[in-house]
């Protein structure tokens, strides 16, 4: 009997893009390469980002949008959009992946009442991320 877990049920591991010229600021912050990641398994995403962290589901997410660049004051370190609530966690202008949720999940402060319906994030190789991100919460395989 195989007792392998098949490719899609295994944790992914996903590392953040940090940009070097923000480094600093962001080890101010706590977040480093060893504090920042997310992880993808067969029906859950969590992401560390420092002190700060989420955590769904992948039946939660509805949308996967690739975008950037971004400007550094309103990407680099953990951010609230003021617009539509939405969480960033950000290392670099160069991209990141939007994901969008069903139901708003917590991740900067009272995780009970301040809830975001998306969450951007800056990882290395966006597209591949969307890409694992879309196959596991069986949304479509189109870009974004």
């Amino acid at each position: 009997m195989d007792t392998r877990q098949p490719a899609s049920s295994r944790l992914q591991g996903v590392a953040f893009d940090f940009e070097p010229r923000y480094r600093p600021l962001l080890r101010l912050l706590g977040v480093r390469p060893e504090t920042a990641q997310v992880v993808v398994g067969a029906q859950v995403l969590r992401v560390r980002f420092g002190l700060w962290w989420l955590e769904t589901t992948l039946d939660n997410v509805t949308d996967v949008t690739l975008t950037g660049p971004f400007r550094a004051i309103k990407a680099i370190g953990p951010h609230l959009s003021l617009a539509d609530r939405g969480v960033t966690f950000g290392t670099t202008t160069r991209a990141g992946v939007c994901l969008t949720f069903r139901e708003p999940v917590g991740a900067l402060a009272g995780r009970r009442w301040l809830r975001h319906p998306g969450a951007t994030l800056t990882v290395q190789d966006p597209s591949g991320f969307a890409q694992l991100v879309r196959v596991r919460a069986g949304l479509d395989l189109r870009e974004g």
